[in-house]
């Protein structure tokens, strides 16, 4: 008798060992922990601490200038944060910065993905050309822009003349600002979301647009029919990623704008950062960090909510039919 026959009652007994019990073998979880061990540490050291940490100092009135936790004022941080009209303010910059990209980059990429994919030669060129501009570091993304913008000599303003019409203060006015950030975050963020298309494009068998072209659908019907359905995972994954990539924006509005003109753009996080390092009231910043973070957690609670709701909807109708 061989190995392998020997080997393989071994490996079913395993299994049904395993399926009837619902556990795995204490080999296994041992080996699984050690394998585990590296991340946790990571991301206790990083993520879990800090968080507590900032817990504590928001209870205090800890300042960025003296060491130590300064004195005791408990809650009354969290109540000069939940009733600060520029913090709410900065929240709402940083809800209309979602409102004005998150469609753009849930549904263009989507669509220059589905295009890329059509190309019979050269698809990786399209995807380079796409996905380069992510990897570029946000400062170099905002002094191209920056100088794309200048007023005469820029780029874009020189394009508006062209087209004869008047190019606003991109740097200078609110509706000029939030132009200005929306286009430089979808040409620097667009690759990233075209990519997760484009894996998910290639993972649809080739078998079934073979089938639906031998039944007469077109190019397009076969997008609208099979691949738009087919991807629909995709964008909910999408969406709630840059839903949170764009709440939790800071560095393109920082350093092209500073915030301004007059705050009118300041998103909560730089908010925080003014109000801890250049303010110095560290404890209040924390707060606000604090407050902010319950705000992204009742987000991504509410996405996963809506989407267990949907599966277990979608699995009632195929336990009916």
């Amino acid at each position: 008798m061989t190995t392998s026959a020997l080997a393989a009652p071994a490996t079913g007994a395993g299994t049904e060992l395993r399926a009837a019990g619902g556990r795995a073998p204490k080999g296994e979880n041992r080996a699984g922990w050690l394998f585990a061990t590296p991340f946790l540490v990571l991301y206790v050291l990083f993520l879990i601490g800090p968080v507590l940490i900032g817990i504590v100092i928001s209870l205090f009135n800890t300042t960025t200038v003296t060491s130590g936790l300064g004195s005791w004022v408990g809650f009354s941080n969290y109540a000069d944060v939940l009733s600060s009209g520029d913090f709410w303010a900065s929240m709402w910059h940083s809800v209309l910065f979602t409102l004005l990209t998150t469609p753009l980059l849930v549904l263009l990429p989507l669509l220059f993905a589905v295009l890329a994919s059509r190309m019979i030669r050269h698809q990786w060129f399209f995807r380079l050309a796409f996905f380069a501009p992510y990897v570029v570091p946000s400062s170099a993304v905002c002094l191209i822009f920056a100088f794309m913008y200048t007023p005469q000599t820029g780029l874009v303003t020189n394009v508006f003349g062209w087209l004869g019409l008047t190019a606003p203060n991109f740097l200078g006015s609110t509706s000029g600002a939030w132009f200005a950030v929306v286009l430089l975050t979808l040409w620097w963020t667009f690759g990233f979301n075209f990519i997760l298309y484009t894996a998910a494009i290639q993972d649809i068998s080739e078998e079934v647009y073979e089938a639906a072209s031998i039944d007469g659908a077109g190019p397009w019907q076969q997008i609208r029919s099979i691949t738009v359905p087919l991807l629909r995972p995709t964008m909910s994954l999408v969406l709630i990623l840059q839903v949170l990539a764009s709440l939790k924006v800071f560095d393109q509005i920082y350093i092209l704008l500073a915030g301004g003109p007059n705050y009118s753009t300041r998103p909560v996080i730089e908010y925080i950062y003014d109000t801890g390092f250049t303010s110095y009231r560290g404890g209040y910043a924390a707060a606000a960090t604090m407050v902010y973070f319950v705000i992204l957690v009742a987000v991504s609670a509410g996405w996963i909510l809506v989407r267990n709701r949907r599966a277990a909807a979608a699995a009632r109708g195929e336990t009916s039919r």
